[in-house]
């Protein structure tokens, strides 16, 4: 049953990795923006699809799983997104909480874990608070996208545990600076370059969620 939903999901990322693609490559979706895709085929859909097969895996035939489906399917585009454009739009981050929130709260609903929910919304404020501060202080590096996607994070990172949430967040940061690191050593960037800090947080994340099961228990 597990491989069969493992196999199942990947179909589904297969899809779902395809409209990715056809939609970051049209980005910034206005009338006149037409392109190919954002990334040379079929890269970013066996990526998805193999994505999609491991959160099948590591969640199983269960209520949640949709929503985890669907925040990999969001992961993915914005991180392909924010690599080519360094932004995290607000007509995907934001509906992306609302779907989030009520996929999370049908989970709960069929499991009876109703504190999971409450502590996702709470880790979802409370994120969104802490890297407000953070664009505040410095907001060369941290951006408004990146808050907000803080903010989903949080809701999924929280309904897992509080230890989620910080190894999470945590995570984000180690990714970014190794990022950093390998494009310096490798002189991708300069100095002065900017890197985007969405795919490093959504990276991860997407390591806690799929490790921390043995980790944190």
């Amino acid at each position: 049953m597990t491989a069969l939903l493992a196999i199942a999901s990947g179909l589904l990322g297969l899809i779902v990795g395809a409209l990715v693609n056809r939609a970051a490559g049209r980005f910034p979706w206005t009338e006149q923006a037409r392109g190919g895709p954002a990334v040379r085929r079929p890269v970013l859909e066996l990526g998805t699809a193999l994505l999609f097969a491991l959160t099948g895996l590591r969640f199983g035939l269960s209520w949640v799983l949709p929503a985890f489906l669907f925040l990999a399917g969001v992961a993915v585009l914005l991180t392909v997104i924010d690599v080519q454009h360094k932004l995290l739009p607000n007509r995907v981050v934001l509906p992306s909480i609302g779907i989030g929130a009520a996929l999370l709260t049908v989970a709960a609903s069929g499991t009876g874990d109703w504190p999971a929910l409450l502590r996702g919304v709470v880790a979802a404020a409370s994120l969104f608070v802490v890297f407000f501060v953070l664009v505040l202080i410095s907001p060369r590096s941290i951006g408004m996208g990146d808050a907000k996607l803080a903010a989903l994070l949080g809701l999924y990172l929280g309904w897992l545990g509080w230890g989620f949430v910080l190894r999470g967040i945590a995570a984000g940061f180690v990714v970014q600076a190794l990022l950093a690191v390998v494009l310096l050593v490798t002189r991708r960037i300069g100095l002065k370059g900017e890197l985007p800090f969405g795919p490093a947080m959504l990276a991860g994340a997407a390591l806690v969620i799929g490790w921390s099961g043995s980790l944190l228990g």
